[in-house]
């Protein structure tokens, strides 16, 4: 695991991480009632920030919070922040709760100051063994709740599925709804079949992933088909290639599934090309603007 690095961001004030502190009075520590994001920051830049932002926006309108930042104030703090830690590559993590009264009410009052937190983590390259290879993924039964577009804190469902994966020794769950694809427990899931790349479409079901449409554009690019539609349980383990998106990685190419080989278990021509265009994407956007 990457480790932290020492400034972060809590209302207003930056600080050392290990001096942070929060009521544990919090709706957060109490309820998970607060939202976040992951934005992967390269060369110094935030990756997708605006795309990010958007999506906090959503997330906060979805749970009736009013947005507590502007895009232009957010990008300030991420890039003192950044700076603060180094400049170099890594992800940051915005955290926004509804915060805290004297009590716990399942109803919130209103007039609430909401608890605002970001903290940095290095983010090291992906190891050669995991392009080179792949990864192996299991599949379960969807066990969280229906609103999967709601980029919640509370995760607790989604830490007992990727646990499942990681007793199995493989990297995810990938899950299965009433015989359609979700998504994973933590990533987007891209099924390629015959030169399409196919994902899920947007809606409740599914968190609108800001890495899935990087995916989505550069197929344009590399002049690959792309389908948000349904994908069936029997179209995942047909499958020629099966990928992972997320912002932490980029794309990984799931070669195993259930202990089956996806296509001739090894990463497919197509994840190469993907693979390829997303690094040069993030190559093509250092030293611009994150807004």
């Amino acid at each position: 695991m990457s480790a932290p690095l020492p400034t972060c961001y809590l209302n207003g004030a930056y600080l050392p991480l290990a001096e942070a502190r929060v009521s544990p009075l919090d709706r957060a520590f109490l309820f998970g009632d607060a939202v976040y994001e992951v934005i992967p920051v390269y060369a110094g830049r935030p990756f997708r920030l605006r795309e990010h932002l958007d999506r906090l926006n959503r997330s906060l309108a979805a749970i009736r919070m009013a947005a507590p930042r502007s895009h232009p104030e957010w990008a300030a703090i991420c890039q003192r922040l950044i700076a603060q830690n180094g400049g170099q590559d890594s992800y940051l993590y915005i955290q926004v709760t509804r915060g805290g009264e004297l009590g716990r009410n399942h109803a919130w009052p209103d007039g609430l100051t909401p608890t605002l937190f970001a903290y940095a983590t290095s983010l090291d390259a992906t190891p050669e063994k995991l392009l080179d290879q792949g990864v192996a993924a299991i599949t379960a039964e969807e066990t969280r709740w229906t609103r999967r577009d709601i980029k919640s804190t509370a995760l607790l469902a989604n830490i007992l599925l990727k646990k499942l994966a990681v007793d199995a020794g493989a990297f995810e769950t990938i899950l299965l709804e009433k015989g359609e694809l979700t998504e994973g427990s933590s990533t987007t899931v891209h099924v390629v079949s015959d030169g399409v790349v196919h994902t899920p479409p947007n809606g409740h079901h599914v968190l609108p992933g800001t890495t899935r449409d990087v995916v989505t554009e550069l197929a344009v690019r590399l002049n690959l088909s792309s389908n948000s539609s349904r994908v069936t349980e029997a179209q995942l383990r047909s499958a020629d290639e099966i990928w992972l998106a997320f912002a932490t990685r980029g794309i990984l190419p799931v070669t195993r599934l259930d202990g089956t080989a996806v296509g001739n278990g090894k990463p497919g021509p197509l994840f190469k090309r993907m693979h390829a265009a997303f690094v040069d994407y993030t190559r093509e956007l250092a030293g611009t603007p994150p807004l």
